[in-house]
């Protein structure tokens, strides 16, 4: 925490107008905790998601303002009357709470994915102001600080995205697909770059021409023979990852229903799945640049195999499969078993 017991050397005795700031400081925190650690309220009747985010915006916004208000009034001499301080610091607390009660109307019936992504922005609005009191507290009242700027531009920033969010619970399993395409994009990207830029320094060199020093010296730079024969299905298998996780996103673009509690925790069981696959791709790109660590390849190969076999065993037992979806199903079933059977021949063969 910023504010320590210096802080006080910033207020005149007679105006200790940090009191009001400390307890608002204290209360933010502990809301934030809760939001962020909490469980929402179940719905006994039927939600209103529609309502829910009219009166979240609506609680966002004061927040905002609020924040304004706080950070205009501690941003250049005369600072305020302790009197002043307390009713800014109130008005700042009532806005908060007001935030996160409405937060926790949003039931876990509407869908993990989306109470997940709704709760990790309204924990960043409750961080963003927690730092803001922090530094208001730590500064001397002489001028607006750079600190204070960023901090009120965080509230700002954290309170601007909620209009942006996904709205129901099939948007949001969306952003979880659309960020995991993109890492597994990347990590395919990087190593065709790599081999695209990978020689062997050394290869017209004759291996007796410097007496005395090891040949090739530096062979944990680049990639053997060996090395390029393993990487080939390593490489369909991260492709088969990223063509898994496209038509998904495209059939649950077209399939995806959050009408029933079934398919609303299909559509999370999905996003939690895909969610291991990134990671995975990663670890298994980071095997195979040298020099290369054959037991991490093969375990890694493992993993992402058996990874792509679960969430294609998902996808087509879930609403989001139908008849076409079907065949890319299979065929990717195929290439997985296909790639994993043809990474271990190698690796045992060269063994």
């Amino acid at each position: 925490m910023m504010a320590d017991n210096n802080t006080d050397n910033n207020y005149t005795d007679n105006n200790n107008v940090s009191v009001p700031l400390r307890n608002l400081l204290n209360s933010i925190q502990c809301v934030r905790d809760r939001v962020r650690d909490g469980e929402s309220n179940e719905s006994d009747g039927v939600f209103n998601l529609s309502n829910f985010w009219d009166t979240l915006n609506q609680a966002v916004k004061a927040v905002s303002q609020e924040a304004t208000k706080l950070s205009l009034a501690f941003s250049k001499p005369p600072q305020p009357t302790q009197q002043d301080g307390e009713k800014l610091a109130e008005s700042t607390q009532k806005s908060i709470l007001s935030l996160s009660t409405v937060y926790y109307w949003l039931p876990k019936s509407q869908g993990t994915s989306l109470r997940k992504q709704v709760r990790d922005a309204t924990v960043e609005v409750l961080e963003g102001v927690t730092q803001l009191v922090e530094v208001i507290l730590s500064s001397p009242l002489q001028s607006l600080s750079q600190d204070q700027l960023t901090s009120t531009g965080g509230v700002w920033s954290a309170c601007d995205q909620f209009p942006h969010l996904p709205r129901d619970n099939k948007a949001a399993v969306l952003v979880v697909l659309s960020s995991n395409i993109g890492v597994v994009k990347d990590a395919i990207e990087e190593m065709e770059q790599a081999l695209s830029e990978a020689q062997d320094p050394f290869s017209d060199v004759l291996n007796d021409e410097q007496e005395g020093e090891e040949p090739r010296g530096n062979q944990d730079t680049y990639w053997s023979e060996r090395d390029q024969r393993v990487i080939g299905p390593c490489q369909g298998l991260m492709k088969a990852s990223a063509a898994c996780l496209r038509k998904l996103t495209s059939a649950v673009r077209t399939h995806g229903d959050v009408t029933t509690p079934q398919n609303l925790a299909q559509l999370d069981d999905l996003a939690d799945l895909t969610k291991d696959i990134s990671p995975s791709v990663d670890d298994l790109a980071l095997c195979l640049y040298p020099p290369m660590d054959y037991i991490g390849v093969e375990d890694n190969v493992s993993k992402l195999s058996a990874l792509l076999k679960k969430l294609l065993e998902v996808i087509r037992s879930s609403h989001v499969c139908g008849e076409s979806e079907l065949t890319w199903v299979q065929f990717l079933e195929g290439a997985v078993n296909h790639n994993l059977q043809k990474a271990r021949d190698l690796l045992q063969q060269d063994s």
